[in-house]
């Protein structure tokens, strides 16, 4: 299921689709910078390293529309008519839902990224991996820990309508309740949100002194925008997904300050000996800092495959059994995998502070001390 006869000094072609248009577009820059950066980086070495073989990298991409069933059409036509040597994957969770059954059929391995889901864990797969450790059933549990350890008594918690937030939902709320946290307020929106005022008129009345928001990127920017001409005011605010990105601190700068957001890596953690030359050379190629989360995450998937094709090559049967069995460094740290899950890697959150993010739990990773907004 390899090369086979190809000769070395062909291009590997590593195929994916990307959120170019659509509803996750917003999002899909933070991975695509990062695809963009470990090609140039392995080109101008000298190419990727196959099992001892020096090969330049070509990629072959396709914008899916942010439609998960298009993310599976493009897959299909990368594996049987591009023919691809390798796959990365899109962005988010509803395409790597979309594509796991994909993987299955072709038997085609493929390191996930900008996602998780107890739904692909639960059906255990066998082609397919998430370097993170935000899996709903562990987010829920820990953030309800941060709170309470934060002080919170009082919770409203708003959720977009798309399946990693309806997830965390699930585990969230009874775990808010183990801790004795009161939920004032529990409320759904749909994807294309484009007005929170009523949600967050009524999350302002409850008083609420914490305020979750399992969001995406396009409704954190909106809730953020929103909430502070509305002044909610509460000391503890999570937006799921979104302030890793750098355009959110350059958008609401000071006003940003204290968020608190899903996310496992930080350049500040000197444990971590990739993560700040990773950082800087990012910064210094693209003039903004790295999404801490996606492009983070994009990355990671990157060097366990580069790491997995080094030692044996493009034999798809290989590749599985290394990727499932190996242990892997990247700018995380080290990542092993047990199923479908890193294992290594605590589930953690980050916070903004005076414009820089920080991990703030657990403790055995945090670079800064929680701080109330």
């Amino acid at each position: 299921m390899g090369l086979g006869s190809a000769m070395a000094s062909d291009p590997v072609r590593i195929g994916f689709s990307i959120a170019q248009t659509g509803l996750f577009s917003q999002a899909a820059p933070s991975q695509m910078t990062a695809y963009e950066m470990w090609r140039d980086d392995v080109n101008a070495a000298g190419g990727l390293n196959v099992a001892g073989e020096q090969r330049m990298v070509e990629f072959v991409f396709y914008d899916d529309e942010s439609d998960p069933s298009k993310t599976a059409q493009i897959y299909e036509k990368l594996i049987t008519d591009d023919q691809v040597d390798l796959l990365i994957a899109p962005w988010g969770t509803p395409s790597h839902l979309a594509l796991a059954g994909v993987l299955e059929a072709h038997q085609f391995p493929m390191v996930g990224n900008t996602a998780a889901s107890v739904a692909i864990r639960e059906v255990a797969p066998g082609n397919i991996w998430f370097p993170t450790s935000a899996i709903p059933d562990h987010i829920g549990p820990n953030l309800a820990a941060l709170a309470k350890q934060s002080g919170v008594t009082k919770v409203a918690v708003i959720a977009n309508l798309l399946p990693f937030a309806q997830e965390n939902l699930q585990f969230l709320v009874p775990a808010l309740e183990a801790e004795g946290i009161e939920i004032v307020v529990n409320e759904s929106y749909p994807p294309d949100i484009a007005d929170m005022t009523t949600l967050l008129v009524e999350i302002k009345e409850s008083d609420a002194d914490g305020v979750i928001a399992l969001s995406y990127p396009a409704d954190s920017f909106l809730y953020q925008g929103q909430a502070t001409e509305l002044g909610v005011d509460a000391p503890f605010q999570f937006l799921m997904v979104g302030p890793t990105i750098s355009a959110f601190a350059d958008a609401f700068g000071e006003g940003s300050s204290g968020l608190i957001t899903l996310g496992h890596w930080s350049p500040h953690q000197d444990a971590w000996p990739r993560a700040r030359p990773f950082y800087d050379a990012y910064v210094e190629r693209f003039g903004m800092r790295p999404d801490y989360l996606d492009t983070a995450l994009a990355y990671m998937s990157l060097e366990i495959l580069e790491q997995a094709v080094a030692e044996v090559g493009l034999d798809h049967d290989k590749l599985r059994e290394v990727i499932s069995s190996g242990t892997f460094e990247t700018i995380n740290g080290s990542v092993h995998f047990t199923g479908v899950e890193n294992d290594t890697t605590p589930t953690a959150f980050l916070q903004l502070q005076d414009g820089e993010m920080h991990l703030v739990w657990p403790a055995s990773i945090a670079t800064a001390d929680y701080m109330p907004r």
